[in-house]
C-alpha cells in the first residue's frame, strides 16, 4: 500500500545514514514533502465540512492542514472517526472566520466549529514551552505535568508537540502535498507507535499518552517502539493525578472502540489497568482463571463483535459485567461480618463498590443507575412464580439483566445456567407454553425469599 511513499521516504531519509551516531528519538527533522502523486489521500474521502474549513483559512491567509488521527486513518485505507484541523490562526481569529464557532478548554484552547451533528476541531499551532512564557499561556507542575498549553508557534513546532509521530503527519487541501516531520510514514508503514521526542518527559507532561499508545497498538495492530514502551511501567501511577472525569473518557476509548479486548490485554501487560479499575486489579487470580478473569475476557470480546457488526453497546452493563464478581464477594462478607440479610448487604455492597470505582473512574449517574438496575435484576431473575416473570420482563433494563445471567451461566453452569435456559424459552415461547412453564416451577420458596415468624399470641389480662 506504501510502496511508493516508502521508497520515497527512504531517498530522503537516507542523508541520515552517513552520521555514525544514530538518531535517539524522532523530534522535528527537515520536513518532507510527499506531492500528491506518491500518497493515497482523495479529497473525496474528507469530510465537505472539513474541506470548508480549510478552504476558508488558507483564503483568509492562513495556513491550513488536515492533521492527527484523520491523516493516519485515510493513509490507512481507513473511514476516519473525525476530522481534526491545524492552523495558524488564534482561536479569536478562527472564531471571527466562523459564525458557527465556539472556543473551548482551558489547558488546551481549541475551537470547535459546528455543522449540525459534526464537529471540526480547529486547534493553533502548539509552541514550545520556556520559562518566559506567561503563566495565562503557559503552566507546568512539578511533577513536568503541563496544566496549560496555549503557546503558539510554527508548524514545525506544532509537529514537535505532537504526541506520536504517526499522529504527526500534515495534509494541506491547498496543494494536496503531504508533510511529514518526524518520519511518521515511515512508522505508518513498519507498524510502530513511536513518541516524539523523550518518552519519559513527554509522559510526565501528559500522563493520558500511556493510555493513548495502548489503544493505538491495539486498535491498529501495531507494536509500541521499546523507547517508548520502557518508562511505561513504573509512570503509570501518574494516571491517578489525572482528574477521575477523563479517565472516564479515556476507558470508553479503551473498552468501546471495537478493540476493548486487545487493549485489555496491552493495559494488564503494560501495568496501566490498575490505575483504571483498582477494586478488579485487587481481585484477580494468581492463574488468572477466576470467574471474574472469564466474565472480563466474555464481555469484553462480545462488545467488540458487536461494535464491528454495527450494533450498540452501553457502558453500563459492561461496567455492570466486570464489577459483577467484586460486588457478590464484597456482599458476601458485609452480609457474614454484620449478620444483615443478603438483600440488604447486596444494596450496600453496590453502594461501596460504585463509590470507589468512581473515585478513579467518574462514571456519571446516568449510567450509575443503569448499573444498579442490572445488578438488582439478577436477584429478582431466579423469582418467576406467578405473575412476576412478566413484569419482570416489562422491565426497562430486563434485557440486559438476561445477558448478564447469560454470561454468568456461561462461567459458573449448574442451577445458574438452567435459570438462563429457562428465561431464553420463555421469552420466546407462546402464551400456552408460558402458562406450562410457569405451573411447572417448583413451589418452594427462592433461597433469597424471606419466611416470616409466627406472631406470638399475648393473653389479654383478664380483669
Amino acid at each position: 500500500m506504501f510502496t511508493r511513499v516508502a521508497n520515497f521516504c527512504r531517498k530522503v531519509l537516507t542523508r541520515e545514514s552517513d552520521s555514525d551516531t544514530p538518531q535517539e528519538n524522532h523530534d522535528c527533522q527537515d520536513v518532507v514533502i510527499i506531492p500528491r502523486a506518491q500518497h493515497t489521500i482523495s479529497r473525496q474521502d474528507i469530510s465537505d465540512n472539513a474541506l470548508k474549513v480549510l478552504y476558508r483559512l488558507n483564503k483568509s491567509g492562513y495556513e491550513a492542514y488536515l492533521v492527527g488521527g484523520g491523516v493516519r486513518d485515510l493513509l490507512l485505507n481507513k473511514k476516519p472517526k473525525d476530522f481534526d484541523i491545524t492552523t495558524n490562526a488564534t482561536p479569536e481569529q478562527i472564531r471571527k472566520l466562523f459564525r458557527n464557532c465556539r472556543l473551548i478548554g482551558r489547558r488546551f484552547r481549541l475551537a470547535h466549529i459546528m455543522f449540525g451533528p459534526e464537529i471540526i476541531e480547529v486547534a493553533t499551532f502548539r509552541g514550545g514551552h520556556s520559562d518566559n512564557n506567561d503563566k495565562d499561556a503557559s503552566q507546568q507542575a512539578n511533577n513536568g505535568m503541563l496544566l496549560r498549553d496555549n503557546v503558539y508557534g510554527s508548524i514545525t513546532e506544532d509537529a514537535n508537540r505532537r504526541d506520536f509521530t504517526i499522529n504527526s503527519l500534515y495534509y494541506s487541501a491547498s496543494d494536496f502535498t503531504l508533510r511529514d516531520f518526524t518520519g511518521g510514514l515511515q512508522d505508518l508503514q513498519q507498524g510502530v507507535i513511536r513518541l516524539i521526542g523523550d518518552p519519559e518527559v513527554r509522559y510526565r507532561e501528559d500522563p493520558v499518552r500511556m493510555l493513548r499508545a495502548v489503544r493505538f497498538a491495539a486498535k491498529l495492530d501495531m507494536k509500541i517502539e521499546p523507547a517508548t514502551a520502557a518508562p511505561i511501567v513504573h509512570l503509570a501511577h501518574l494516571l491517578n493525578e489525572i482528574p477521575p472525569a477523563r479517565l472516564f473518557e479515556e476507558a470508553l476509548k479503551l473498552l468501546q472502540s471495537g478493540y476493548g479486548y486487545a487493549t485489555y490485554q496491552q493495559l494488564r501487560e503494560h501495568h496501566l489497568f490498575e490505575s483504571l479499575f483498582p477494586i478488579i486489579h485487587r481481585n484477580f487470580t494468581p492463574q488468572g482463571d477466576g470467574n471474574m478473569e472469564k466474565i472480563l475476557n466474555q464481555v469484553l470480546k462480545n462488545t467488540d463483535n458487536r461494535l464491528q457488526n454495527g450494533k450498540r453497546v452501553n457502558p453500563a452493563f459492561l461496567f455492570a459485567a466486570m464489577l459483577w464478581y467484586p460486588l457478590v464477594e464484597h456482599a458476601q462478607k458485609l452480609a457474614q461480618e454484620s449478620g444483615l440479610v443478603y438483600y440488604d448487604a447486596f444494596a450496600l455492597a453496590m453502594n461501596d463498590i460504585l463509590d470507589e470505582q468512581c473515585r478513579t473512574l467518574s462514571i456519571p449517574k446516568r449510567i450509575t443507575a443503569l448499573v444498579r438496575d442490572i445488578w438488582q435484576l439478577q436477584l429478582r431473575l431466579p423469582r418467576r412464580q406467578g405473575k412476576k416473570a412478566y413484569k419482570l420482563m416489562e422491565h426497562p433494563k430486563f434485557r440486559a439483566a438476561f445477558d448478564l445471567l447469560q454470561l454468568r451461566a456461561d462461567i459458573e453452569k449448574g442451577e445458574l445456567q438452567k435459570l438462563s435456559y429457562w428465561w431464553d424459552e420463555f421469552q420466546q415461547a407462546d402464551m400456552q407454553r408460558q402458562k406450562s412453564m410457569l405451573n411447572s416451577l417448583d413451589d418452594e420458596p427462592s433461597r433469597h425469599r424471606r419466611t416470616r415468624r409466627p406472631r406470638k399470641h399475648t393473653p389479654k389480662p383478664q380483669q
